[in-house]
């Protein structure tokens, strides 16, 4: 691995960044997933270094994406949940292209400057902005112009069929998945080819709504699919998060089994409809001689609970949530390699940075994939967080052992991932690991005080805050996001209670 250093570093790489929306870790074929079928990634993992222990900074989009293009943990950023994003920090498209990169963007980036357009630059000299909800974008033009501009819902219907499995009201070659792809060939075809690229093609699957065009509707079924993990003790693992989320989400009043395997069924789906367009990308390139020279990296921002633990969704630091699969491929790196140590997405801009041999200039959160993977690096423990003060909740991991603390229940666990590496029992309180809690509770506080981040500690411990219940209304909390447009107004059919964008329930989670 050292030779390939030494080589890239006498000219820059080509970079693709493959990214997708709320992939968990345990979704590829290769890497022991009995059911999916993903042959695209499969050939990245058997050409490349498989990180098998990555995870994200913050298992939510928007702080989990300004830390990976920051490289910046959200402690640093004080962005912590779907909030805006703090201006004033460089991105590693602005850095790239500062130093000749050519850099375009295609799809979700879920960029949210305040008093800023979601299309915002933010370092990408050119992009192909597609983005969730009802904004106008590049995508719902495309759909316009060929015929498909009555689709209100075109990433699926959300609201109360957040999480029903439902099939596509696009036919697969106008579906935004295949859209994303098309565009990213498009720009490798006219790009300029006297400058280095970086391109981050971003796909908005396979977040909910789960749908698909046909027949990728079609291509699993739920009774093929194995139930949630659902531990003896699953109501003591989760955080205050995980119940507001399922309430939120429609998901806390009953367990329908049938249910939750059709919505698996669906999440697989959308995954090898990804995989199939990463395919044909990745056809593409090898066809125009462009895997020689490109640094190809694959990550997702997030997990999905989907049904374990009875929960849905993310904001929860159990691997079904926060990790996630990333692999890096260039033709000089060592092939189908597993890497156990803990990375994270703020290890993404210095391995940017060292693909294009650039050396930084401040000091970032991370440090780069390919020294890890060399062992140039050590790595032994990786930090996260998800909101903060009195909502917030913290992780430490190791490759064996995960602290975690949650101010909104004032309670620790741990797991020993080696001997329970499925996160079934808490061991934050059993004796015979006191010693081990007792050091994965100070290596987190002792690294935030290092940091100078104060916020979540009093002294030398977590700050406490009372304990945070949900109301007791089942329907209190209950979500509406629905593009205005696709509320019905219709003469003789008005309705006093119909949802409209004034009434939408606007809190930032």
């Amino acid at each position: 691995m050292y030779i390939w250093m030494e080589a890239y570093c006498m000219k820059p790489q080509n970079i693709l960044f493959l990214f997708t929306d709320q992939q968990r870790y345990d979704t590829l074929e290769e890497l022991g997933n009995p059911i999916i079928k993903t042959p695209a990634l499969n050939r990245l993992v058997k050409e490349g270094v498989a990180f098998t222990r990555a995870y994200s900074p913050c298992p939510v989009c928007v702080p989990a994406r300004y830390a990976m293009h920051t490289g910046q943990l959200p402690h640093r950023t004080n962005c912590t949940v779907n909030e805006s994003m703090p201006d004033g920090r460089a991105s590693f498209m602005e850095i790239l292209q500062e130093h000749g990169y050519q850099t375009h963007g295609v799809g979700k980036m879920h960029f949210t400057f305040t008093g800023k357009d979601g299309d915002t630059p933010w370092g990408f000299e050119s992009r192909d902005y597609s983005e969730e909800g009802g904004l106008e974008d590049d995508f719902k033009a495309f759909l316009r112009e060929n015929g498909y501009g009555h689709v209100h819902d075109p990433q699926g219907v959300r609201s109360e069929m957040y999480y029903i499995p439902q099939p596509s009201q696009l036919p697969a070659h106008l579906h935004n998945t295949h859209w994303v792809a098309d565009r990213s060939i498009d720009f490798l075809k006219r790009r300029d080819e006297t400058r280095p690229f970086m391109l981050m093609t971003s796909f908005i699957k396979p977040h909910p709504p789960f749908e698909n065009p046909t027949p990728w509707n079609k291509l699993y079924r739920g009774p093929e699919m194995p139930l949630p993990k659902r531990p003896q003790d699953s109501e003591g693992l989760i955080t205050y998060w995980n119940k507001f989320q399922n309430r939120y989400k429609y998901r806390d009043q009953g367990i329908d089994d049938h249910l939750f395997r059709a919505m698996k069924a669906a999440y697989y789906g959308a995954i090898s409809f990804v995989d199939y367009q990463i395919g044909r990308l990745l056809a593409y390139m090898e066809e125009a001689g462009l895997l020689d020279n490109t640094l190809i990296l694959f990550s997702s921002d997030h997990g999905e609970l989907l049904g374990d633990y009875h929960c849905v969704g993310k904001r929860s630091f159990l691997d079904a949530a926060a990790r996630i699969p990333m692999i890096m491929v260039h033709p000089d790196l060592p092939k189908n390699v597993r890497c156990d140590k803990p990375v994270s997405l703020v290890d993404i801009l210095p391995t940017f940075l060292q693909a294009a041999n650039i050396e930084p200039k401040i000091t970032y959160s991370g440090d780069s994939l390919i020294d890890i993977a060399s062992g140039s690096v050590e790595r032994e423990r990786i930090f996260a967080q998800y909101n903060r003060e009195e909502y917030g909740v913290y992780m430490s991991v190791t490759e064996r052992y995960k602290y975690m603390y949650s101010a909104p229940d004032d309670m620790e666990w741990l797991f020993d991932l080696k001997v329970d590496p499925d996160e079934t029992r808490n061991l934050s309180n059993n004796l015979m690991y006191f010693d081990i809690k007792e050091e994965m509770k100070r290596g987190l506080i002792g690294f935030f005080q290092k940091e100078k981040y104060d916020t979540p500690l009093e002294g030398d411990d977590w700050r406490r805050y009372p304990v945070k219940r949900l109301p007791e209304d089942p329907d209190a909390l209950l979500l509406f996001q629905d593009p205005p447009e696709s509320i019905p107004h219709i003469p003789g059919y008005e309705r006093e209670f119909s949802v409209n964008q004034a009434s939408l329930f606007k809190v930032r989670f």
